[in-house]
């Protein structure tokens, strides 16, 4: 193997089986998943580390805001990362450009290694704090009525049904949340970083052909067109074929439209097909329970509400924050109709 991954841990894996495992390795973003070690990136280059699975005690993820490390404010305004606990408190983070590839990620080893916590050691405190409390709360809360517990139920068929494709609300979610932030990009923005680019590629052009003719500031016209070309690359904000208002609106009608084909053999669905979501009918179950509402169309109700009151100044957990990253978009699209 001409770039070999260099092991972080103390443990290492034999070169020759190292070579198979990550040429076989599952590549979820700039990480990897093998049946014997777990390959994670530096800066610059994919899988460059690896980590076998014996020296691993957590993985999990790390959202970033603005001010470093997770504040559980600013709902969109985050960036997700990959952290690696391995020899007993080292620690290896990973920046990923896409949180779902953090949540895949983390969902593939839940299935094929599920003896690696993936939680942080605070976070595992705070969530047996919380289901501490919920158990308080289930023990004080009063009794619910028969009508109640049919709706909770007919809630909870519903969520089955969706799991059973859950790539449609995956779609939903995921289209739901390009569109908002097409949207919030402005225009401007985007046509500027396309003029830059441009300079960026004339600027490499130039900088080829100088070198080529021994110019002497060829190196550093070649430096900025690459730097410029890459930069607005990996940012995602050029006016592509597949990054432009018509493409962004199909993509969201097409998983809608998807969604409405799979849910006409589904009676009665609690939900429009735009909030057909996992998350969307937990939540509705939660309210319920806590007493908020009797009714599915009450707690559909409830749940825009507390979306509605959830901003840049809210605290919430990261379990929450999960949450809301997940189906916001959804209701803001509709504006909550």
């Amino acid at each position: 193997m001409i770039f070999k991954p260099s092991p972080l841990s103390r443990m290492t894996i034999d070169d020759q089986v190292l070579v198979q495992d990550k040429k076989s390795c599952r590549k979820i973003g700039p990480c990897g998943v093998g049946k014997k070690a777990l390959y994670l990136n530096s800066f610059f280059i994919d899988r460059q580390y690896y980590v076998p699975f014996s020296a691993v005690q957590r993985v999990f993820k790390r959202v970033a805001m603005s001010k470093g490390g997770f504040s559980g404010k600013g709902m969109f305004a985050s960036m997700a990362y990959l952290v690696v606990e391995f020899d007993n408190g080292k620690q290896k983070q990973c920046n990923f450009k896409y949180e779902n590839q953090v949540d895949d990620l983390l969902a593939l080893l839940a299935r094929e290694q599920p003896q690696i916590k993936r939680v942080s050691a605070q976070a595992e405190k705070r969530l047996a704090q919380r289901e501490a409390q919920l158990a308080e709360e289930e023990r004080s809360r009063p009794a619910l009525s028969a009508s109640v517990k049919q709706e909770i139920d007919d809630l909870q068929c519903a969520i089955e049904y969706l799991e059973q494709k859950p790539e449609l609300s995956d779609q939903l979610s995921k289209s739901a949340k390009r569109k908002r932030a097409y949207q919030c990009t402005s225009p401007s923005y985007r046509w500027a970083a396309m003029a830059i680019t441009i300079l960026g590629l004339a600027a490499l052009i130039y900088g080829i052909f100088s070198f080529v003719h021994h110019g002497t500031f060829a190196i550093y016209f070649t430096l900025f067109g690459l730097a410029a070309i890459f930069t607005f690359a990996g940012f995602s904000v050029l006016p592509t074929a597949k990054n432009n208002k018509k493409a962004v609106l199909q993509y969201e009608s097409q998983s809608q439209e998807r969604m409405k084909t799979y849910l006409n053999d589904y009676p009665s669905f609690p939900v429009p097909a735009r909030y057909a979501h996992p998350i969307v009918l937990k939540r509705m179950q939660r309210v319920m329970i806590q007493g908020r509402a009797q009714t599915k169309e009450q707690a559909l109700e409830v749940v825009k509400q507390d979306l509605q009151a959830l901003n840049s100044s809210v605290q919430v957990s990261q379990e929450e924050h999960d949450e809301v990253v997940a189906i916001k978009p959804m209701f803001l699209n509709a504006a909550y109709e």
